[in-house]
């Protein structure tokens, strides 16, 4: 055990700079218009939530952290679930509600396919006619009224198709979204096409190479794209000027790191040898395949969010 808590730390260390104190807005961070409200709910509970949005009630899990306080704000994160999945089935296996932050678990609207299954769009099997990006900026400008919330740290990550769907909201709302983090992400071509951000992206990627529901080199016939193809398209978008090597931080992880990126961002891509479809360190059950404890998602996830910020003329 001390060994895997040592190769987790290593990691951490390789991915972050020095990071902020966690759940402490940085000095003179832009605060909502929900600072000083009555919090909706008790500190450090998690609570159903609806909204209306594109003439459909849209529902979520909102948890609020330990010690929630309205009189600060707080780093928020919006948590998009895997095809068939919900935004509370996603919040018992990937432990984000352990983190010093507001989290949001939207769930998807029913697509097509087998089975009553929720999706994201830019799937094919995603609901026709469902603007879930144009929902995301009415769960955002909703949850900033209510709670207090730093707008320069606000940030996305999810599983498989709510993964890919990060992908797609990196490009459409680079304006909103300080970093992106997608787990085992099902990059369809609809979450990539024409994307043109506001502004370079910071994005920190985690896949297992043995996963056998979007593998890792990819997949032609649904024209999903080798991980590592895609990863290196947003080191190509943010004009990042350095590639690292490769790095050995765990006996099944391999990091690759691009830097000096425009804005002053940067791209991660975490390997999980043997991986499946799965989010590292889950508790639970989270996808098919093996799951790592070398790592745990959520934490190194954190540490890479914590040093990313919108800059002044995004807030």
């Amino acid at each position: 055990m001390k060994g895997l808590l040592r190769r987790a730390c290593v990691l951490a260390a390789a991915l972050v700079a020095v990071p902020l104190a966690p759940s402490q807005a940085a000095s003179g961070a832009p605060s909502s218009e929900g600072c000083g409200s009555a919090a909706p709910q008790e500190p450090g509970t998690s609570v159903p939530q609806t909204i209306s949005s594109g003439g459909r009630a849209r529902t979520y899990q909102l948890h609020l952290p330990d010690g929630y306080d309205p009189a600060r704000s707080w780093p928020l994160i919006v948590a998009y679930h895997g095809r068939g999945n919900t935004g509370a089935g996603t919040e018992a296996f990937s432990r984000l509600s352990t983190l010093p932050a507001v989290v949001a678990y939207p769930n998807g609207v029913i697509g097509t396919g087998d089975g009553d299954r929720q999706a994201w769009q830019g799937a094919p099997y995603a609901a026709a006619g469902v603007d879930d990006v144009a929902f995301t900026g009415d769960l955002l400008d909703s949850l900033e009224s209510r709670l207090c919330v730093d707008t320069s740290r606000v940030y996305a990550t999810g599983k498989s198709n709510g993964a890919g769907f990060t992908g797609l909201l990196a490009c459409r709302m680079a304006d909103r979204f300080a970093a992106v983090a997608p787990v085992a992400g099902a990059f369809y071509p609809g979450t990539g096409e024409n994307c043109d951000p506001a502004r370079p992206v910071p994005v920190i990627d985690f896949h297992g190479t043995g996963d056998a529901t979007i593998p890792y080199q990819g997949d032609a016939d649904r024209g999903l794209p080798a991980i590592p193809d895609w990863v290196a398209g947003w080191a190509e978008r943010d004009h990042c000027a350095t590639r690292l090597p490769d790095e050995v931080t765990g006996p099944d992880i391999t990091t690759r790191r691009w830097t000096g990126c425009a804005g002053g961002a940067e791209v991660t891509h975490v390997a999980v040898t043997d991986g499946g479809h799965t989010w590292p360190g889950a508790d639970g059950y989270s996808g098919g395949g093996s799951t790592t404890q070398t790592i745990k998602a959520h934490e190194v996830i954190w540490d890479f969010f914590q040093t990313r910020q919108l800059p002044r003329d995004k807030r």
